[in-house]
């Protein structure tokens, strides 16, 4: 039952991340970038990996899709990979730990299923990693951009996006070592048992009142019945 709740719970945190990831996928605010005014804000840039855009002080939105994918920055087409891997391997992962969770009746005996929500769970790990280092790269670009001295185009800070992307990331892998931790009581359960007993030393032998008789062993002559003949063949 522990080991059933633990799953559920693993189950929970990753399908959480993977909900995350997924959302950050077309979240408008990877970077932003504003200009104030002397009262309001007059503009305010921002971007993500698809389109940069920009919005006015009455809230009317400009924006522009990235013209070609081969023109990119290499970071970006990077972040794009990562981010798609993320999504799909955490797809996979939600089947393999459907199929092997104890709650449900599908994948076989008790240690298939545990090597199959191992599967699960690493898939989520992945899932995971792939996200927080596609997170963490775009980052790493806007905050050396926007503390170098020498950068001199517009400089913008981290968007909401990434955030949202760092927390499914860390849900995801938290998921996934639950779900690989897991695998180790599902051998364990499955582990037959054995029960020793103490050998009998009892003869089973039915007992008779009175000493028993002795039996002659095998291949032993019985000379008795012969002296005795010889002894009536010496008195006639």
């Amino acid at each position: 039952m522990s080991n059933m709740a633990t799953e559920i719970l693993a189950f929970v945190l990753s399908i959480s991340g993977w909900v995350l990831i997924s959302s950050t996928l077309p979240t408008d605010y990877w970077k932003v970038s504003s200009i104030d005014g002397t009262v309001i804000t007059t503009a305010t840039f921002w971007s993500n990996l698809w389109k940069t855009c920009v919005t006015d002080s009455t809230g009317v939105s400009n924006c522009k899709d990235f013209p070609s994918m081969l023109a990119l920055d290499g970071y970006i087409q990077v972040c794009r990979g990562l981010m798609i891997s993320a999504v799909c391997l955490g797809f996979f992962g939600a089947v393999f730990a459907l199929v092997g969770m104890k709650c449900t009746k599908i994948g076989g005996s008790d240690k298939t299923k545990a090597k199959i929500v191992c599967l699960g769970g690493f898939n989520f790990i992945l899932s995971g990693l792939c996200s927080l280092t596609a997170c963490s790269l775009y980052a790493h670009r806007i905050t050396s951009e926007f503390f170098d001295p020498m950068f001199i185009a517009q400089k913008f800070e981290l968007g909401a996006a990434l955030f949202i992307g760092w927390a499914g990331s860390v849900l995801c892998i938290l998921g996934g070592v639950v779900f690989c931790f897991s695998m180790t009581e599902g051998f364990t359960s499955s582990r037959p048992e054995y029960m020793y007993t103490a050998p009998s030393f009892v003869s089973n032998r039915p007992r008779t009142n009175g000493k028993a008789k002795e039996s002659a062993p095998k291949g032993s002559v019985d000379y008795s019945s012969s002296s005795r003949q010889f002894g009536k063949n010496a008195y006639v």
